[in-house]
């Protein structure tokens, strides 16, 4: 087959490039592992080759050790392995800075539409207006989550950036240099992270890339404009987590949350001062610079104080009185960067990013249960209470609680966050701190015991100016989800609550537990129809529904092609903005640059603008909605029947990687919820629950139980049925090409000594047949000769990744093969395992 231009050039841009760095990085002597450099190739042809022949880990590196590496004794082998390991992890920082300094010679090359394109195509079509009335109120809001998949230090990301630019010019010499201090560099946190640290790591790229990205998207848009005069500067917002997501992370505290929203404030003033700097050097007319330089001494005052605040409008009056000069007697000289910057002063304010507050409904129950004991309206449980005598206290009642007279820090912790959010109001303006969202949400109390504590803690009979937004995660939730905010949308105290916030309710649905409790197509289908119910409801009761969604990196936690999934919802589903999370290396990999974020931004906004102005409204016929509803229940029960299996848990704890995650310094949250000594399903989280997965090489939640579906289907209806299913249903094809994202990057021949173990063989064998089987099927449904075929830079990019990172990949199977055999001391296994999750995570790029 022949290659098209764009591949043709990704093998120069990035294969090429790759090869010729990488046989340098080998070569380099670092701290008396110089032989080590030398002998990985060898060691990933020999991984592959008897891994292939049927060979189980512990064979492969033993005769590796003896024939190729001349060591003897165990403490030389694990050594080495430690090596090995430490260069894997810099060769995968090294393809990253390769791939990434690619992307735009890349994207030139590709068949996308860019958001200035599409602006012409629909004035070209006489949509103009339209288009820009559609711009004028829509919004993309990316919402930056602080889980545990991205840990490179501050050093390591300027390493990164540094080498991106540096392969960009092809310098060599300085390359050189920089692989040197890459090797020389510690990939590693000493220590676990905290919140504040968590939160600072990603305070980073919003300084050094989406500042100005976000202001180049926003000029792009008004540079097409009707006069070039566009005034929706909310258009494009970024929200924050790190800091203000307090459910299951006992270290999040309000004091955390207040800090944390200093640090992005005082980071924007220091975004706005160098800024500004760079004007002053321009604006040097009399009359001008007195302004100007004022101003400037009026941020530097803001830079290290916490205490000291800047208003917006303090910040704007004079640059007003500046721009007013520039056009009445400067000949509007420096106009368009001194309006650029006036642009981005009122898109982040005082803010820069919102910080959203989010703990799980089972602490506001706890928190008002221990309220109403308090106010003697219970002597013990909120069960003495009729939902109906509950609702009244709630919606009713006028309490004024502080946290002094309760000792349960987590009672007391949700009344002083509540206060917190007041203090960050007051200094980052309401946009710092207005969303509060409420996990396991199951019922209308989910909402409701928020509503009261937001009005008895602090705004009693003033306006709530904060959005509370319900999370429905599990499948029981989503059902339900309809009827709860149907009886929200009849208690007149919430109406009127949200008669102030514009009439918007913003519902966020958790793909990640989702796919967790129900599989990933069962879920992806349920969460599908729950927007549409939802939508519905909400347009009945005269509210705009904005939707959230809380997606992962992988497509098992509802990532994949991002832009493909919102462009494939259609005209049922409401569409007044765009909301979800970014998460782990996600953050690094689709908004890490400057190129990256503007090409991601401006395809979600031509997604949310697709469908309003689509020629043909993109309904699934009654038939395709049988067919898919017949397809979810088959997979949801194959995936059911996995997941009731006896071994399905024991296989997790003592064959992957699951017990690991809450060892690594990679995060400050545990790995699961509560402190149970016995593992339960719905406590884990989603993130290390996909992520021991993905470890595996199985990543069972991507695609389980679709095989089983589409076999049973085409069993029964004909093949024709779900390819004509496939061709007219972009959502459907959605699905199917991103479980082929999940399937790619599985490689069981990595565990298949485990297909003969005494204890797992006939777990592990489900799964592999099921793999196998869903392979076999999406193919045939698709068309395709081989996974991924739509997508080939994708599939030779993930092809290279499993290529770097095999060696690893089989030093942890070897680990795990080794704590079997009930050594000694089984300490330094367990930290081979231990460490190798890092680079495995980093290569996968959207492993969790």
């Amino acid at each position: 087959m022949n290659k098209s231009a764009r591949e043709t050039e990704f093998e120069k841009l990035v294969n090429n490039k790759f090869t010729m760095y990488n046989s340098l990085f080998l070569t380099l002597p670092f701290q008396s592992i110089s032989q080590t450099g030398n002998l990985i190739p060898l060691l990933e042809d020999r991984c592959r080759k008897g891994l292939e022949s049927g060979q189980a880990p512990v064979q492969i590196l033993e005769s590796f050790f003896q024939e190729h590496a001349g060591l003897e004794s165990t403490p030389e082998q694990i050594d080495f392995m430690f090596q090995v390991i430490q260069y894997v992890e810099r060769q995968i920082v090294l393809y990253d800075s390769v791939e990434d300094a690619a992307f735009a010679k890349l994207l030139a090359l590709g068949d996308h539409v860019s958001l200035k394109n599409y602006i012409h195509l629909a004035q070209t079509r006489g949509q103009g207006p339209d288009l820009f009335e559609k711009l004028s109120d829509f919004s993309v809001r990316i919402v930056f989550t602080a889980h545990p998949t991205q840990f490179y230090p501050r050093p390591v990301l300027d390493i990164i950036a540094g080498l991106r630019t540096l392969v960009s010019e092809n310098n060599t010499d300085e390359i050189d240099r920089n692989l040197e201090q890459l090797g020389l560099t510690s990939l590693m946190n000493t220590k676990k992270p905290t919140p504040f640290d968590e939160a600072k790591n990603i305070i980073y790229f919003l300084r050094s890339v989406y500042y100005d990205a976000v202001g180049q998207v926003y000029s792009r848009i008004k540079k097409k404009a009707p006069g070039n005069v566009f005034d929706n500067h909310q258009i494009l917002q970024l929200g924050f987590w790190p800091g203000g997501d307090r459910d299951g992370n006992p270290f999040v505290t309000s004091q955390i949350t207040g800090q944390v929203a200093d640090e992005l404030r005082m980071t924007l003033m220091k975004c706005y001062y160098n800024e500004l700097k760079g004007l002053e050097q321009k604006l040097t007319f009399r009359g001008i610079q007195e302004d100007v330089a004022d101003l400037r001494e009026r941020l530097y005052a803001t830079l290290f104080d916490p205490s000291k605040v800047l208003p917006t409008h303090q910040i704007l009056k004079p640059l007003t009185r500046v721009r007013t000069a520039l056009i009445t007697r400067f000949n509007s000289l420096y106009l368009e960067e001194l309006d650029a910057f006036i642009d981005k002063v009122k898109i982040f304010q005082t803010h820069f990013a919102t910080l959203d507050i989010r703990q799980n409904h089972s602490e506001h129950a706890r928190t008002i249960e221990a309220v109403l004991k308090h106010e003697n309206k219970i002597s013990a449980s909120l069960d003495e209470l009729s939902a109906k005598e509950l609702i009244s206290i709630l919606v009713h009642s006028k309490f004024n609680v502080k946290p002094d007279p309760f000792e349960d820090p987590i009672v007391r912790d949700t009344i002083e966050t509540i206060a917190q959010i007041v203090s960050i109001q007051g200094k980052n303006g309401e946009l710092g701190c207005n969303r509060y969202i409420i996990s396991n949400s199951e019922d209308t109390f989910s909402v409701l015991f928020v509503y009261a504590l937001l009005r008895w803690c602090v705004w009693q009979e003033d306006p709530i100016p904060v959005d509370i937004i319900p999370l429905f995660e599990s499948m029981e939730g989503m059902e339900n989800s309809e009827a709860i905010m149907q009886s929200l949308f009849e208690i007149p105290e919430y109406r009127s609550h949200l008669a102030q916030r514009q009439n918007r309710q913003t519902i966020m649905l958790g793909f990640s537990d989702g796919t967790k409790d129900g599989g990933y197509l069962a879920a992806n289908w349920s969460i599908f129809k729950t927007k549409e119910r939802l939508s519905r409801v909400c347009e009945q009761n005269h509210i705009r529904a904005v939707f959230f969604d809380g997606r992962g990196g992988p497509p098992a936690r509802g990532g994949g092609k991002s832009h493909r999934f919102y462009a494939s919802q259609g005209n049922t589903i409401a569409n007044h903005a765009i909301q979800l999370t970014i998460q782990g290396q996600t953050i690094t990999s689709l908004y890490g640059t400057p190129d990256h974020f503007i090409h991601n931004c401006e395809q979600m906004l031509t997604a949310g603008l697709s469908q309003g102005l689509a020629e043909s409204p993109g309904k699934i016929s009654e038939k395709s909605r049988q067919l898919l509803d017949q397809l979810a229940r088959v997979s949801h029960g194959a995936y059911t029947a996995l997941k009731h299996h006896k071994m399905f848990l024991p296989y997790l704890e003592d064959k992957s990687t699951l017990p690991y995650y809450a060892r690594a310094n990679i995060g400050s949250r545990p790995a699961k919820r509560g402190n149970k000594k016995r593992l339960e399903l719905k406590d884990l989280r989603a993130i290390s629950f996909v992520g021991a997965w993905s470890q595996l090489k199985q990543n069972v939640p991507g695609y389980f139980g679709i095989g089983t579906a589409l076999k049973s289907i085409a069993d029964q209806m004909g093949l024709s049925e779900l390819q004509t299913l496939y061709q007219e249903v972009p959502f459907f094809k959605a699905l199917i090409l991103n479980s082929m994202m999940s399937m790619s990057k599985s490689y069981f021949e990595l565990t298949a000594y485990t297909g003969k173990d005494a204890v797992y063989k006939d777990f592990w064998n489900i799964l592999f047949e099921e793999y196998q089987l869903s392979k076999k099927m999406v193919l045939l449904v698709s068309n395709s000769s081989v996974l991924m075929e739509e997508e080939p830079l994708a599939k030779r990019s993930i092809k290279i990744r499993e290529k770097i990172v095999l060696p690893l990949l089989v030093i942890q199977q070897y680990a795990f093969q080794k704590i079997e055999t009930k050594p000694i001391d089984p300490k330094p296994y367990e930290t081979l395992i231990q460490r190798s999750l890092y680079g495995n995570i980093n290569a996968s790029r959207n492993s969790a």
